[in-house]
This record gives structure tokens, C-alpha cells and sequence, in this order.
């Protein structure tokens, strides 16, 4: 039986039609092999027959299926082979429909978005053809200066460096991990943070920068190691022991943005653990940070969210531990001796700047400053 994940904003029937061509892609379903009846899958998932319905008739149209007479739907002969390429493609193209998607939604034309996108990939291949990030970060004011994930540390990191350089433009944008390093990428941020998980390899940070970083030389420096859990009111009236019991009836969840690091790791959570974030009320409800999440959890309006120990304990909330990870501040290697960054590690170096990080709780800063090149 294969599970199907929804997002928001997107047709029930295409999520079903693009989940099912990876599943056959990928192996998981076999040639020959039945899929749910129409009836059945629907009432699984809370939907209307026809919805289902409407899926497999696209599927039968692609030739990832076959349907009609006593045996039913199956998985066709054809769509299978392939293996890895054919899962490419479905992953592909799935990626490029959700991108046009989102645009037409937001009132772009379809020649907008087809320019806009011609413009990516060409800015791109220059890009690695230059195989040189030599240029110095532009200036211009505060907003380039920091784009990235939202930790605790780093307000306190920003504290430090007013205080000590008060000329420096510190003025950061909290936008999630991914979002974060795609801002340096573009040279639109001078500065990123991320925490994001592999899911393969399960190691932060480094695999994701060597595939979307390719020939730009790279500097990595360890903000900390921190606490990733369940906060929780206090007491934990819902007996919540771990993800499974998110899907608790009416129990109300608040959660992250798409792209930013906690949303990952949740997301690569609940499907290591077969729970369908369909079942969880409030998946769809995201919020920028992780202070964000524990203000939602203390005014009653969540009963748990995904976050670090440090928000948890702002709030005086309970905290249930479910994952350690490393947080890295990235930037091009050619700026590392630049300004603001020089003085802003300078400071994270600092004895003083760890004793407060210590403090806050929920950290491990035996490997803050440290460096790595990529």
C-alpha cells in the first residue's frame, strides 16, 4: 500500500498521479502489480471517488497503468523500465510543474514564466563557466548582508558584533536554509545559514552545497550543535512521546516553512515513520520561526510544534528531544577576509560570545568557529 503525502495548493488528483508515477519509477511498485480500487484508496484518503478516479484515467492515458475488467488497476509493463533515468525525469518534471504552478498562481503569464526561466538557466551556465566566485560581495546596504535559517545563537551573535563594531550593517533576513544559500548563490546575501539534513547520506550541510554550489569555492563555519524536539505545552497534556503522535485526533500542530531546515527533517521524520502529515491537523500552518512556533504553542493555540530547546525554554514550555544538529554559517571563500564577515567571526571565535550561546541552553559549542572549505 503506498502512501500518499498532500501539500497545499496543489490538485489532490495530480499529487496522487505524480506520487504513483514515482513509486512505480522507483521500484516500490512492480509491473503486474494491483493498485487500491478506486472506492477503497478514496475513503483512505478523505477524498471523493471521483478524484481518484480522474487520477487513474491520467495515469491510463501515460501508460503507468492499466485498468478495466475483473483484475482491475495495475502497474503497466512499460513505465517501469527505465529505473533510475525514468525516476529522474518524474522527479524532474514534477519540480518544473510545481515552479510553473506557483507562478501562474501568483498572476504570472505563461511567457513571463518561460522567460524567467530561460533567464535562470542561462545566468546559471555562466555561472559554471566561470567556475569563479573572484567578485566581491556588493554592499549596497543591509539587506545582502545575511539570509538564512533563524536560531537563537545567531540574535545573540548579532547582539555581540553591535556592540563591538557598531558601524557594521547587521540587519538579517530569515528565510530558511534553502532559501538562505540560493540568496548566496545569486549574490543577493554576502552570508547564509543552514542546518539542512541529507536524507541519504544523513549529514548537514556539506552534500547539499556540493550539489548546488558546484565550482564556487565555499567557506563553512560551525555556529553550534543544538537540540531539534517537540515543543510542547507544559506538562505535555498530550502524553506526545514522538512524531507518530502528532496524527492524535484534534491535536493541533504549527509548523515551518517549505525549504527551511526544521521543515526538512520533520518531513524526512514523519515518512521514516509512515505518518502521513494528511493526518496531522495543522501541517499546513507555517510559521518563519522558531520563537514563532513557542508563541503559538504558549497562547494555546498548538499543542506542539517542531523547533530547538532554546525557543522552548524562552517560553518555559516543555521540550521533548528528538534530533541533534549541526548549524554552519556558509559563504564564498573569496569574502572570508571581508567586511562585515571578518568582524562577525571574529566574535563568533570569541570566549565571551560561546558563554552566552551556553546560556541560552539547548546548545553544544565545543565546535563553534570552526572552519571547513568546500
Amino acid at each position: 500500500m503506498i502512501e500518499i503525502d498532500f501539500v497545499k495548493g496543489k490538485p489532490e488528483y495530480l499529487q496522487i498521479v505524480e506520487q504513483l508515477q514515482l513509486a512505480v519509477a522507483a521500484g516500490r511498485l512492480k509491473p503486474h502489480e494491483r493498485l487500491e480500487p478506486v472506492r477503497e484508496l478514496a475513503g483512505r484518503l478523505g477524498l471523493n471517488p471521483s478524484t481518484v478516479a480522474r487520477a487513474y484515467r491520467l495515469l491510463e492515458q501515460q501508460g503507468v497503468i492499466q485498468t478495466g475488467g475483473r483484475r482491475g488497476s495495475r502497474v503497466a509493463d512499460g513505465f517501469a523500465t527505465g529505473g533510475a533515468e525514468m525516476l529522474r525525469q518524474v522527479r524532474l518534471r514534477t519540480l518544473a510543474t510545481r515552479a510553473v504552478s506557483e507562478g501562474l498562481a501568483q498572476g504570472f503569464a505563461p511567457d513571463e514564466l518561460e522567460a524567467a526561466l530561460g533567464l535562470e538557466l542561462a545566468a546559471w551556465r555562466e555561472r559554471r563557466q566561470a567556475r569563479s566566485a573572484s567578485a566581491p560581495v556588493k554592499q549596497p546596504g543591509c539587506l545582502n548582508f545575511f539570509a538564512g535559517s533563524h536560531d537563537l545563537a545567531l540574535e545573540a551573535l548579532w547582539a555581540q558584533a553591535r556592540r563591538l563594531h557598531p558601524g557594521l550593517l547587521l540587519e538579517p533576513r530569515y528565510v530558511g536554509s534553502l532559501d538562505g544559500l540560493l540568496a548566496l548563490l545569486h549574490r543577493e546575501a554576502g552570508l547564509a545559514g543552514s542546518h539542512l539534513l541529507d536524507e541519504e547520506s544523513g549529514e548537514y550541510n556539506l552534500p547539499v552545497l556540493r550539489r548546488l554550489f558546484v565550482g564556487f569555492p565555499l567557506c563553512l563555519v560551525t555556529l553550534a550543535e543544538r537540540e531539534q524536539g517537540l515543543i510542547l505545552a507544559r506538562g505535555n497534556p498530550r502524553r506526545i512521546q514522538g512524531y507518530a503522535d502528532l496524527a492524535q485526533p484534534e491535536l493541533r500542530f504549527v509548523n515551518r516553512q517549505p525549504g527551511s531546515g526544521t521543515r526538512s527533517l520533520l518531513d524526512h521524520s514523519l515518512r521514516l515513520q509512515a505518518v502521513n502529515p494528511a493526518e496531522i491537523r495543522g501541517y499546513e500552518r507555517v510559521v518563519p520561526t522558531h520563537l514563532a512556533v513557542a508563541a503559538a504553542v504558549a497562547e494555546g493555540s498548538a499543542d506542539a510544534g517542531l523547533g530547538i530547546r532554546a525557543a522552548a525554554r524562552a517560553f518555559d514550555l516543555d521540550f521533548l528531544p528528538l534530533a541533534r544538529e549541526r548549524y554552519d554559517l556558509v559563504l564564498m571563500a573569496a569574502d572570508r577576509d571581508s567586511s562585515p564577515i571578518a568582524e562577525l567571526l571574529g566574535v563568533l571565535r570569541s570566549a565571551a560570545f560561546r558563554a552566552v550561546v551556553r546560556q541560552i541552553g539547548g546548545y553544544d559549542t565545543a565546535s563553534t568557529g570552526e572552519e571547513r572549505r568546500l
